[in-house]
C-alpha cells in the first residue's frame, strides 16, 4: 500500500475570506498511473484560496471578468473570487427569492454555468427552477428569468446541476436535496422520480432519465454524443453514461461504480465534475477528486480530508478550481 503524505493547515478566517500572501495547502495527490504526469505535475499543490463557507458548490470560471463564481448553498449566496481581491459576496439571494423565511436547509443556488451568450444560469434550490440572471455579470442583481420550473405541470424538486450543449439546449438534474426534508417522501415533492431533463431551444422541458436515485452532476463528452451523470447515493455511488441519438437516450450503462469506496468510509459521493477537451474527467467522489482518462480508467486521485462537491476549469484548462465543504481550492494542472 502506498503511503500518502497529507498536508493540512488549519487557519482562522472570517466569511470575507481574504487571501493572504501565504500559500495554504491541503490534501495530496495519489498517482495510480504514469499517464497522470501529463495532467498533474508531481509537485502540484492543492491551494486553499478561501474558506469559511457552510457548503461551497457549483463553481464556474468567467473568463470575460477573470473571476470564479461559486455558491454557498445554505447561505443563499454566490461568491466571486479573483486573484487580486480574493473572495467577496457577488449575489444574494441566489436561490430562494421569496419574502417568507425558507424552511429549506439548502435554499440557495447550486450548479452555475454560462449560456452560449455568456449570461449566468443558476440551479435554484429554493425557487425550484433553472433560471438566468437578468443582469450583466459586472453588475449582478437578483433578478431572474425562469428557464425551467416544471415538467408536465408538476413542479421540479430542486435543480442541482446544469450544462448547455453547443446548440443552446439545456440539460439538468433534479434530485430532492433542496426540499425541506431533502427526501423522496417530502410533501412538497410533486414528481414521483428524480429526473434528468432537457430543455429545447424552444423552451420545452423533456424528461430524459427517471431511473436514477440521486442524479447530481452532469457533463458531456467533447463530441456531445454522450452525457454522464453522477449518482450521489451511498448505496449506488456511481457515474452513469448515456448516448444521444437525436432526441432519444440510448445505451445507458455504468461508467464507474465507486460504491465500494463509499461503503469503506471515504467521505463524499459522486457529485459535480468536469470533462476537459481531451476527454479526461475530473470528478468529485469518495475521498476527494477522481481523475479518469478518456477510456474511463482511474489514473489518479486528489485526496481531500473533507467531502468535495464540484469543480471548474479555467478557460485554458490549466487550472482546476474545487469547492470542498468549507473551502475553495485550486490546483494548477500540467498541460
Amino acid at each position: 500500500m502506498k503511503k500518502l503524505l497529507t498536508f493540512v493547515i488549519i487557519v482562522t478566517s472570517t466569511i470575507s475570506c481574504k487571501v493572504t500572501s501565504e500559500v495554504k495547502t491541503t490534501g495530496s495527490i495519489e498517482r495510480l498511473d504514469p499517464s497522470l504526469d501529463a495532467l498533474v505535475s508531481p509537485d502540484a499543490k492543492i491551494e486553499i484560496l478561501a474558506e469559511g463557507y457552510e457548503w461551497s458548490e457549483g463553481p464556474v470560471w468567467v473568463e470575460s471578468q477573470n473571476m470564479l463564481l461559486f455558491s454557498d448553498v445554505p447561505k443563499n449566496t454566490i461568491y466571486k473570487w479573483t486573484e487580486k481581491e480574493g473572495a467577496q459576496v457577488y449575489l444574494t439571494p441566489s436561490g430562494y427569492t421569496g419574502s417568507e423565511p425558507s424552511q429549506r436547509k439548502e435554499p440557495g443556488s447550486n450548479g452555475l454555468t454560462l449560456d452560449p451568450s455568456g449570461r449566468l444560469v443558476l440551479c435554484q434550490h429554493g425557487d425550484r427552477r433553472v433560471a438566468r440572471m437578468d443582469a450583466s455579470l459586472d453588475a449582478p442583481k437578483p433578478i431572474f428569468v425562469t428557464l425551467a420550473d416544471n415538467f408536465e405541470g408538476k413542479k421540479l424538486s430542486s435543480p442541482n446541476d446544469v450544462v448547455f450543449k453547443k446548440n443552446g439546449e439545456i440539460f439538468f438534474t433534479d434530485p430532492p436535496y433542496g426540499l425541506p426534508t431533502q427526501g423522496d417522501n417530502d410533501p412538497a415533492k410533486e414528481t414521483p422520480f428524480n429526473g434528468v431533463y432537457r430543455v429545447t431551444t424552444g423552451g420545452e422541458v423533456k424528461l430524459l432519465v427517471d431511473s436514477l436515485t440521486r442524479p447530481n452532476g452532469i457533463a458531456f463528452t467533447p463530441d456531445e454524443k454522450t452525457f454522464i451523470v453522477a449518482n450521489s447515493d451511498p448505496e449506488k455511488a456511481t457515474w452513469y453514461a448515456f448516448d444521444l441519438e437525436g432526441d432519444s437516450v440510448v445505451n445507458q450503462r455504468i461508467f464507474f461504480d465507486a460504491t465500494p469506496a463509499s461503503k469503506a468510509g471515504e467521505q463524499g459521493l459522486p457529485d459535480g465534475f468536469r470533462i476537459d477537451k481531451e476527454g479526461n474527467m475530473f470528478a468529485t467522489g469518495p475521498g476527494g477528486m477522481w481523475i479518469f482518462n478518456r477510456e474511463g480508467k482511474v489514473i489518479g486521485k486528489i485526496k481531500l480530508p473533507q467531502p468535495t462537491s464540484n469543480c471548474a476549469f479555467s478557460a485554458d484548462e490549466k487550472t482546476l478550481y474545487i469547492t470542498s465543504d468549507m473551502y475553495l481550492l485550486r490546483i494548477k494542472l500540467r498541460k
